[in-house]
């Protein structure tokens, strides 16, 4: 733990209280994986395994949502532990995802516990509308958010502690094979991800673009030049065709909207 300053510590907190509010407040998605990997990287010293981490684990919770009261593994959480394990602990990064959701879980009880914890607190909060105090409803709103970043960040930090103390030496420790399935686990997730969030949305009218984008990574796969970039080309595409899609729903949309269809008794109408 000596290799970490308190600068460094209190920078992971702070990183982890702003993100826990971002996901249900602020909703920049500053508090996605995919940005908090490179971040906790960079305060850790290592945006490169931050970033293939968060990557990783963003893979892994793209098709996650919330359904009703229903809270999925919480991705804030699991993002952060997953860097951590990668970078204070050696873990290999598919390892890390693995190791991290158990912690994504413990941050799903958190935020349960936040929600029902402030159900009560609603009725304040619609006594001080009736009352028209908007003071007492914003007061309500910090509460609320202070509580869930400081539950999300003593989380982080225990573990944090904990995995920069005696991650590495666990990691020694644990027997060769048993890493190797939670890098074979961890690299599953990705698809998994994939899997629900196809569940979720696809439909007849997007089959096309799915095959359509399957057969385009298999031939950029195919070509040495192109592989290397071949999902940054092929998302370009797929940026490329969903705007082409919406200006032509729009102006289809107008198009009806404008027009002018009126009939008389000569046409049966």
């Amino acid at each position: 733990m000596d290799q970490y300053s308190a600068i460094q510590i209190f920078l992971v907190f702070a990183v982890t209280f702003i993100a826990a509010i971002d996901q249900f407040s602020f909703l920049e998605s500053l508090y996605q994986p995919i940005v908090m990997g490179p971040v906790i990287g960079a305060i850790l010293g290592d945006v490169q395994t931050g970033l293939i981490v968060g990557a990783t684990y963003q893979l892994m919770t793209i098709g996650n949502m919330p359904v009703g009261g229903a809270q999925p593994p919480n991705a804030v959480i699991g993002g952060i532990m997953a860097a951590v394990f990668a970078i204070a602990a050696g873990f290999e990064p598919a390892a890390a995802v693995a190791a991290a959701v158990p912690f994504a879980l413990l941050g799903q009880y958190a935020v349960t516990l936040i929600f029902t914890a402030m159900a009560p607190v609603m009725s304040v909060a619609d006594k001080a509308a009736e009352n028209a105090d908007p003071k007492a409803i914003e007061r309500i709103n910090y509460l609320a958010m202070a509580a869930l970043g400081a539950i999300f960040g003593v989380i982080v930090l225990i573990f944090f502690f904990a995995g920069a103390t005696y991650g590495e030496e666990l990691s020694k420790r644990i027997p060769k094979w048993f890493m190797d399935g939670m890098s074979a686990a961890g690299g599953m997730m990705r698809f998994v991800g994939f899997a629900i969030l196809l569940k979720v949305m696809v439909s007849r009218e997007l089959w096309p673009f799915y095959f359509a984008g399957f057969a385009i990574a298999n031939l950029f796969g195919a070509i040495p030049a192109l592989s290397g970039s071949a999902i940054l080309l092929i998302a370009v595409i797929g940026f490329a065709v969903a705007i082409y899609d919406y200006q032509m729903q729009v102006k289809l949309k107008n198009n009806v909207g404008n027009t002018n269809i009126s009939g008389g008794e000569e046409d049966g109408i």
